[in-house]
């Protein structure tokens, strides 16, 4: 079905780049968000004054291949080297982790002479559940800072680099094999697709498991996810172009999970196509309710713009009123999402008063573009604004829990996805 809402936008644009995946020219125009500047390029104060670098942030439907994705590639370097989300500070990272960690020993019967792989490994959130069981473990994170994290705090062995196809001949030299290999968010951040799932095959065991997560298309349209929407995010999956990509590199997606974290995502269950099982009947499934869907049909996308537009005028009119009233207003969450969702807003100055975070990174920083002090969640209780606006709305229960303190003093936090409620 074409999502709801809204009038028909006008025909989509073409544009003159080549797919992601598939390779294939005639890409559509979607949803242009403007010039933006880098979600998680987080000021200091002496940044403060310096001109900020803003990139075109604009998405598009490949017609041949049903794959969404932004038209803008920013080197890898600029985003990556340095980079300040750290996934240890959400405790629903960690649990979401650590139960799926559990499940994968007691399912697979790994034991000291496996080896697990995480692909953006991060500060060693997941990895450090294998290694308290005496699984081996190696993780490969470019981000320079995060990776140094993960030795000092967890002892995970770090490769720093970008994982390419190179990386993984170099790896298997190495004699190096992964019996399991997790990527959990990073499949959306690769430039080079083909490149990255031929380095996965080449590391992955002859009778390995490849274990990835990726925020769900679908999910991001029914939902209006506009804010995930960001240029660290170069694509944006469903599985029906997934299983294309993988299947030319002789890797067969065998089962699928639906998983809520993120605002809706997809675990894929991956492996070489010669020795796959059965396809279990969770992808047909899901491969048939794409179909019907209309994934691959540009109408299912081309209201997303006017509901876009619909729900941030609402938000925009809120705020608006609250501060008419005289109401303080904080943010909770100096995240990614929460950049483009701000940036697009183009809320006038002094609408928000400050941005909490409970990463001690991010802390002391400001937002980017629209230049909000960071500070501790403790800022709530001290200053005590009316109304916070939750960036980081995926991890709402979390944080609701959080803050149950602020809330039993009248506090009220403002969701702005996928519908605009105060809670």
């Amino acid at each position: 079905m074409i999502p709801a809402g809204g009038t028909m936008a006008t025909a989509p644009n073409m544009i003159a780049l080549p797919c992601r995946a598939c390779g294939r020219s005639g890409l559509r125009s979607v949803l242009s968000l403007g010039r933006t500047p880098l979600a998680n390029a987080l000021l200091t104060p002496a940044q403060l004054q310096q001109p900020e670098p803003v990139f075109p942030l604009e998405l598009a439907f490949c017609p041949a291949c049903a794959l969404l994705q932004i038209t803008e590639s920013v080197p890898p370097e600029l985003l990556f080297s340095d980079y300040v989300y750290f996934s240890s500070f959400s405790d629903a990272m960690l649990q979401h982790a650590r139960t799926l960690v559990e499940r994968l020993i007691a399912e697979r019967g790994l034991m000291a002479s496996d080896l697990v792989v995480e692909i953006a490994s991060n500060d060693g959130y997941l990895l450090q559940y294998y290694r308290q069981n005496g699984i081996p473990v190696l993780g490969i994170e470019p981000a320079r800072n995060i990776a140094r994290a993960a030795e000092a705090k967890h002892q995970i062995p770090t490769r720093c680099d970008f994982f390419t196809l190179n990386l993984a001949n170099q790896l298997r030299a190495e004699g190096k094999r992964a019996d399991v290999i997790h990527a959990h968010n990073v499949l959306a951040h690769v430039p080079d697709l083909d490149g990255f799932v031929a380095g996965l095959r080449e590391l992955l065991a002859d009778r390995g498991l490849i274990l990835i997560e990726v925020p769900y298309a679908v999910d991001m349209i029914e939902r209006c996810e506009f804010d995930t929407i960001y240029h660290e995010h170069l694509c944006y999956f469903a599985l029906t172009p997934l299983a294309r990509l993988f299947a030319r590199h002789e890797l067969a997606i065998f089962n699928v999970e639906r998983v809520p974290i993120h605002g809706g995502s997809l675990r894929l269950l991956i492996t070489h196509t010669a020795n796959a099982c059965a396809t279990r009947p969770a992808v047909t499934q899901l491969l048939r309710e794409e179909d019907d869907w209309g994934v691959g049909q540009l109408g299912c996308y081309q209201f997303f713009a006017t509901r876009v537009e619909q729900l941030t005028q609402q938000l925009r009119e809120l705020l608006a009123s609250l501060k008419r009233d005289g109401r303080r207003i904080a943010a909770y969450g100096a995240s990614a999402k929460g950049s483009t969702l701000l940036n697009y807003l183009r809320l006038r100055p002094g609408t928000l008063d400050f941005v909490v975070d409970r990463s001690t990174v991010k802390q002391g920083r400001f937002t980017p573009g629209t230049h909000l002090p960071i500070y501790s969640p403790e800022k709530l209780l001290e200053s005590m604004p009316e109304h916070v606006l939750l960036l980081t709305w995926n991890f709402a229960d979390e944080i609701l829990h959080q803050q149950a303190e602020y809330r039993r003093r009248g506090g009220k936090f403002i969701l702005p996805v996928p519908e605009v409620k105060v809670v």
